[in-house]
């Protein structure tokens, strides 16, 4: 088993020095670092066995098909689901236009309902309303606790036989709310109704078990999870993805075509025109092989410590209000400091060194669900430290020095 001592070495980016400060990375949940297994992998594939995929029958193409689609096993095994259901999209906010365009167009009719969270990323929020536009679909939100949950009592309220679809997180950006993904699909499902997930918080930090939680589709990028930028997953139930339109045409999402109309490839390479993105594949292939090592259940430790020490230090802290749960919370503490706007503390903080969010982290409605323009966000993975958070308090206070607040 590799120490965290071991972890931070495989990332050659944390010996970085930002400021003439050691660098302490707390912005995970905007985008991960990279191992040096996935930098390899990455190189080591476009040096060795690159070519474009499915189609061609020298050695190279077939190699590199061979690679992208053990890419597809393995990631399919990382969140136990069939890799048949399995598509690759640019990233989650790609895999859930997917859904919404092809399934939603033709699935989702005039004088039904789509049953949303105000917690939503804007990528899990505005192609429903699009969607809801051109259809005439009513758009429904589940309402909140005080301390940032679902109200699952009000929630099954407005679960009745015209919803047609649930869109929910499973962990909240913004709050590190986890949501009870499992539960709300039984709820969605008893009264018909399909749901899918955003679990591009969830797929880096949590043993994912998709077939458990009986998502009918479940959404997460690759660069969140020490993968490259450019590549995210869409599964969706096999059976589901048949009945759906494409959502973009040609190249490999081709069977047979004639002048005046076309056949489709089988799932999942019906929903991946074009070239697709191989070489990142083959990194978040090597992603997932590393984060397998590392194992999910010991990095889910490791982050609910490291955000339990974070938030019981910054809220012991004069003048810092978080936001969210105080317990069964995700990698994700945020919080504000009275008299000082989040970018001016990103702003100080980066002087010291410490890499924080700041701003409304695309959860616009959020933010005025909480009655505040912007916050500041801290978020931790598997190569953070509890001293990188000492040194994130002792930046708050340095802040709040140049600043003059008390």
């Amino acid at each position: 088993m590799k120490t965290i001592e071991d972890i931070r070495r495989d990332f050659p980016i944390l010996g970085l020095q930002v400021n003439g400060k050691p660098l302490v990375y707390l912005d995970s949940a905007a985008s991960s670092q990279k191992p040096m297994q996935v930098l390899n992998a990455y190189c080591g594939f476009c040096e060795s066995r690159y070519a474009n995929v499915h189609r061609g029958v020298h050695t190279l193409a077939e190699n590199a098909t061979a690679d992208y689609e053990d890419a597809r096993r393995l990631v399919a095994e990382f969140v136990k689901a069939d890799p048949r259901g399995l598509v690759f999209t640019r990233g989650t906010t790609e895999a859930i236009n997917l859904v919404a365009q092809s399934y939603g167009r033709k699935f989702i009719k005039h004088g039904q309902a789509i049953l949303l969270t105000p917690m939503e990323h804007h990528a899990n929020l505005v192609p429903w309303q699009l969607l809801a536009q051109y259809t005439g679909a009513e758009l429904r939100f589940w309402p909140m606790t005080e301390d940032g949950r679902l109200d699952l009592d009000g929630g099954k309220k407005l679960l009745d036989s015209r919803v047609a679809m649930v869109a929910v997180t499973h962990m909240s950006n913004v709050l590190g709310t986890i949501n009870p993904v499992r539960e709300i699909a039984e709820m969605a499902h008893a009264v018909g109704a399909k749901v899918l997930i955003d679990g591009a918080q969830a797929a880096p930090h949590l043993p994912v078990d998709i077939g458990g939680i009986g998502a009918d589709f479940y959404a997460f990028s690759g660069h969140k999870m020490c993968g490259p930028t450019g590549i995210g997953v869409l599964w969706g139930r096999p059976e589901i993805l048949e009945d759906m339109d494409p959502f973009m045409t040609g190249g490999e999402m081709i069977r047979e075509v004639w002048l005046d109309h076309a056949t489709w490839a089988e799932v999942p390479h019906k929903f991946e025109a074009g070239t697709p993105p191989i070489t990142e594949a083959v990194s978040l292939g090597a992603a997932v092989r590393y984060l397998q090592q590392i194992t999910p259940e010991w990095i889910a430790a490791h982050d609910h410590a490291l955000t339990e020490l974070a938030w019981e230090k910054l809220t012991r802290e004069p003048g810092v209000t978080g936001y969210g749960p105080t317990d069964n919370r995700g990698a994700i503490v945020t919080f504000n400091v009275d008299g000082i706007h989040p970018h001016d503390l990103a702003g100080l903080l980066d002087r010291e060194g410490v890499a924080i969010r700041a701003g409304h982290h695309c959860a616009q409605p959020l933010m005025r669900w909480l009655g505040v323009q912007a916050t500041a966000r801290a978020s931790f993975y598997l190569y953070n430290t509890p001293e990188e958070i000492d040194r994130l308090v002792d930046g708050i206070r340095i802040a709040k020095k140049v600043l003059h607040v008390v």
